[in-house]
């Protein structure tokens, strides 16, 4: 699966890319993760991709013109295997469903914010909006991150075991309760910490009463 990210900070998430599960999956080539500067689409000297907002108010705004050719010459062909994601606070919040419907294509596409937002008109660009809640984050580089990193965990071969993807938090959801499972606590050594024990069932090697205890604990939330 391939990911772009449109920022004009492409470094930023360098260090986190490249470490750890998405840095093993890119090496064996599961997933593909590009970063292209929007500052590279722009004609003056200094590279300015901001100005005043219309109306007035305070901060900045990203132009729409440098935004959008360079998701031109990432893009220039739209297709359906493609999702073009614009991470703004105006989106819809991402959840564990939404990031199993982005898993079934082969490209997402995200642009990233900054300043005080991007000129509005880069809506028509783009298939949909997501935000990761109720929140401001300094741009969209983060929330762009949370969606290649949860996404990826979806794609085949990225995690280990592919039981852990199936067992873990969100992963099932109740359609009739509108609830999503919280997956039971986890433990490992040493067995006594401060006075604290392990679950004596998690040691008994009863693994009829372990999937009992663990489905108890599993707790759900809307």
């Amino acid at each position: 699966m391939k990911f772009d990210l449109l920022t004009i900070f492409p470094n930023s998430l360098d260090s986190y890319f490249n470490c750890s599960i998405l840095d093993r999956a890119q090496k064996n080539k599961l997933i593909e993760i590009n970063t292209h500067d929007i500052r590279e689409q722009t004609t003056d000297k200094r590279r300015t991709v901001d100005d005043t907002p219309y109306g007035g108010g305070p901060g900045m705004v990203i132009q729409i013109e440098p935004v959008y050719k360079t998701l031109k010459k990432v893009y220039p062909r739209q297709n359906k295997s493609t999702r073009v994601i614009l991470l703004t606070p105006r989106g819809q919040t991402l959840t564990q469903n939404k990031v199993k419907q982005l898993s079934k294509y082969k490209r997402l596409i995200l642009i990233a914010g900054h300043y005080e937002a991007i000129d509005a008109r880069i809506d028509k660009f783009t298939d949909e909006k997501i935000s990761l809640g109720n929140f401001i984050l300094t741009g969209g580089e983060l929330a762009a991150a949370c969606v290649i990193d949860s996404v990826a965990r979806l794609v085949p071969g990225v995690v280990g075991k592919e039981e852990s993807v199936k067992e873990e938090s969100f992963a099932e959801y109740d359609s009739q309760n509108k609830e999503f499972n919280i997956e039971y606590p986890q433990y490992t050594r040493p067995e006594v910490f401060k006075g604290l024990k392990v679950p004596p069932v998690l040691l008994s090697g009863h693994h009829g009463e372990i999937a009992t205890w663990r489905q108890k604990q599993t707790k759900y939330r809307k």
